[in-house]
């Protein structure tokens, strides 16, 4: 029997919003967390990766508790990157097509702080920031945060990857007014278990997608071994088989990324790449010009692709396994977005065999071998 939004509490004018996005059936992290944060709405930690409909299982329940008549920041989300603050903010807009007015504004690093202080003068609700330009924005006292019920930390991991504790430490103290706080990682490394036990209540509701569900089931996991010299061959043939398909290509280093790019391109496919050593106008550039389909392929790094959001995507290539695990849920996720179904391919050297077998085991997959 499956479960409906109307089941797990979401109210009717929000129903209407996800129906139009094509969002009929609540994903499990959805199904698990919606109706606690209906109802309770106490502090949550949620295990829950890239693709899983975690924008909508905080979201929902998160512009229900809004008041729309007070004018102050009554929620702030905090996402590690200027792309998932700004899909996050994206979403919250389409999900609320049908409903009484909420204000929403994005502020993140990249954008003009000037533009960003002036909006913030008007009524504001929902603010969804990333953690530089919130820090910038506390500094020139052009933000309040006394009246945050609500505080949303996505991709927890990702953002202490980055070197933001500090920056996280400073929101907490911020928003000590806040009846709750939902955090979401897609691991819970040590790091992530400091922060939780610092900061959060010790009954917060936990919450782990069992493995089976932490990849995503409409994608398609298959492998290939390739040498490294072939790999390049073996990708442009892919590529050229897709007709007017789209996908991502990861690289793990920026050198390797620009390298196949550079390769890709003299065999007349259009490709961008985005990798770390780009300036925010010409990471926008490769990404409009992507978004747009003017590109029909994107190559990345792992750092850069932080929280790019494409629907549409028919296949994620990984050049190489990623450095850790985790980012192969990261990596995979890209694809098979809304209920789609989509391919995720990996190259490996015959050295690297037992590292499938590794991720088959840790993450309950299977693969099939091509090529």
């Amino acid at each position: 029997m499956t479960t409906t939004f109307q089941q797990l509490g979401v109210p009717a004018d929000l129903i209407q919003g996800i129906d139009a996005l094509g969002i009929h059936t609540p994903t499990p992290v959805q199904e698990q967390a919606i109706p606690f944060l209906m109802t309770d709405g106490g502090d949550l930690i949620a295990q829950a990766q890239t693709g899983t409909g975690k924008t909508a299982a905080f979201g929902l329940p998160l512009l229900t508790k809004i008041d729309p008549t007070f004018k102050e920041i009554q929620g702030l989300i905090i996402a590690p990157t200027r792309e998932l603050a700004q899909q996050i903010g994206k979403q919250l807009f389409r999900y609320t097509k049908f409903s009484t007015k909420i204000f929403v504004e994005v502020v993140a690093g990249g954008d003009k702080i000037d533009l960003q202080v002036k909006k913030l003068q008007r009524p504001t609700q929902i603010v969804i920031a990333t953690p530089g330009r919130l820090m910038d924005l506390l500094k020139l006292k052009a933000i309040r945060l006394q009246s945050v019920r609500h505080l949303v930390l996505d991709e927890a991991d990702e953002m202490l990857s980055m070197g933001f504790k500090s920056e996280l430490e400073v929101i907490f103290q911020q928003t000590s007014a806040r009846q709750s706080t939902w955090l979401f990682s897609a691991t819970f490394q040590q790091r992530i278990k400091s922060l939780v036990e610092a900061h959060l209540s010790a009954k917060a509701h936990m919450l782990k997608i069992d493995k089976k569900h932490v990849v995503n089931q409409n994608i398609d996991h298959q492998f290939a071994i390739c040498t490294r010299e072939d790999k390049a061959d073996f990708i442009h043939k892919y590529l050229k088989a897709q007709s007017d398909e789209r996908g991502l290509i990861f690289c793990r280093t920026r050198a390797g990324a620009i390298n196949l790019g550079q390769q890709l391109t003299e065999r007349g496919l259009a490709v961008g790449v985005l990798q770390g050593d780009l300036s925010q106008k010409d990471r926008d550039k490769v990404m409009r010009a992507f978004k747009k389909e003017r590109t029909q392929f994107l190559i990345a790094t792992d750092v850069a692709a932080r929280g790019i959001d494409v629907e549409g995507l028919s296949f994620v290539i990984q050049h190489q396994l990623p450095d850790a695990m985790q980012y192969y849920t990261h990596r995979s996720g890209r694809t098979a977005r809304a209920g789609k179904r989509g391919v995720s391919i990996t190259l490996i050297e015959l050295k690297e065999r037992r590292k499938i077998t590794q991720l088959e085991k840790e993450l309950g997959l299977n693969f099939t071998m091509v090529g």
